[in-house]
């Protein structure tokens, strides 16, 4: 949620930042027109108040003078259900700039190239050449249905579209790179959580899942539980309404989750395999950091995810995403995108983002530097540290042979207890 303050205090600016965003958010005008009926309507409240408690104090005197207070007290009463009225407006006019913030996005940083979608996206750097085949590489998905460890038919059968099957050795490849990125992440300083699979909606709203993406969440039928889209959710919300101690920041998370998503609109993308799934598995990676630090934690989380895709020794490019391609959330993010030859070019598999203090708003996530210093907003980042189903993907495709085995990625011996996946 964004600075009401700042909001009011820089209209213009605000509007058009966020029209870079491809939208029209014109609708942030109304917030001042808002702010000054609510002023009024606190003004109003004062004055009666302040003639009720001249009244009041009347009333002591007329008892004792012996005069009747029976027209003085209706005036309380009547003053009482005037500021109940009142209240009630401003109350009203609350709710209603709350909903406004609430589906506002995140200010995109000047630092984002302009652009409406992600052809606008700028490539920082890339790692590794695509691999050159002297044979025809065949698709993960072929590829996992010709050695048998990939059944797309019976996923239909038991749950429908969009659902796989992993059998055998591609269950167990999973398996052992969600170990692997774990054990990765928690030798360079990162708590390991495993977090509730379902949270509530005031979870949702915290990081900006809900009202905006409540259609490509799932949500349990009579119960206030959403399905996570990510462990980002539960994650970042673990000290929602806290004030935490600045010298504990930053704090440093990671989370294997299963994911839960619609794919609402995608209908037509990524159909075959494993690349676009309603159910899918990831290693997720939050921070909670001081606002200068944020920044440099950025930096560090998309060097902390690069670096598992370069001890698997998967070619991949970093982007700077857009304006137009930035998510709701975030005020700067970066996409790791690997390369997989079945598409001949390069599929997102992280995306690492600072959202500034937008998320902690929504949360009332703060902190103190000292123990009597006023509580400041925390940031708050989160990325993927990968994206686990897509990595299987990308090791696929990338280790097959002519003879339709795998290689398995040497840092995954350990884990698979084997060389070649059969």
């Amino acid at each position: 949620m964004l600075d009401i303050k700042y909001v009011r205090e820089n209209l213009d600016e605000v509007i058009k930042r966020l029209n870079t965003r491809n939208g029209d958010y014109s609708y942030l005008k109304e917030i001042p027109v808002l702010d000054a009926k609510r002023r009024e309507l606190i003004k109003q409240g004062d004055a009666i108040k302040q003639k009720r408690n001249e009244v009041s104090k009347l009333i002591g005197q007329y008892k004792r003078e012996g005069k009747d207070t029976s027209s003085i007290m209706n005036e309380v009463a009547a003053s009482r259900e005037e500021i109940a009225e009142l209240d009630n407006q401003i109350e009203a006019v609350d709710a209603r700039i709350k909903e406004i913030l609430m589906k506002t996005p995140n200010l995109p940083d000047p630092s984002l190239p302009l652009g409406s979608d992600d052809t606008f996206n700028k490539e920082v750097r890339r790692w590794g050449e695509p691999r050159k085949f002297d044979f025809q590489p065949l698709t993960h998905w072929d590829l996992g249905e010709k050695l048998g460890y990939f059944d797309f038919d019976r996923a239909v059968k038991v749950s429908g579209p969009r659902f796989t099957f992993y059998r055998g050795a591609f269950a167990r490849l999973e398996r052992s790179l969600m170990m692997f990125m774990l054990d990765t992440h928690t030798a360079n300083g990162y708590t390991e959580f495993l977090p509730p699979f379902m949270v509530n909606s005031d979870s949702m709203l915290g990081t900006g899942q809900l009202p905006k993406f409540a259609e490509q969440a799932y949500k349990l039928q009579n119960e206030d539980l959403w399905m996570i889209p990510t462990a980002e959710v539960p994650v970042t919300n673990y000290y929602r309404g806290e004030i935490l101690d600045a010298k504990d920041l930053p704090m440093r998370f990671c989370a294997y989750s299963a994911c839960f998503r619609e794919e609402a609109g995608s209908a037509g993308r990524d159909t075959r395999g494993i690349i676009r799934q309603h159910q899918f598995q990831k290693v997720e990676m939050v921070k909670l950091a001081l606002p200068e630090q944020s920044w440099d934690e950025l930096e560090e989380m998309t060097h902390e995810a690069e670096r598992i895709l370069q001890l698997l020794k998967l070619p991949y490019h970093v982007v700077t995403l857009s304006t137009g391609d930035v998510g709701f959330s975030s005020a700067k993010t970066y996409d790791l995108e690997v390369w997989l030859p079945s598409y001949n070019t390069y599929k997102e598999i992280s995306s690492c983002s600072n959202c500034l203090d937008f998320q902690a708003r929504r949360m009332n996530l703060r902190f103190k530097r000292t123990k009597d210093g006023p509580t400041e907003f925390v940031h708050t980042l989160n990325g993927s540290g990968l994206a686990i189903g897509r990595t299987v993907a990308a090791v696929l495709e990338n280790y097959q042979n002519e003879d339709g085995t795998i290689t398995v990625p040497e840092v995954l011996r350990k884990y698979m207890g084997c060389d070649i996946i059969k």
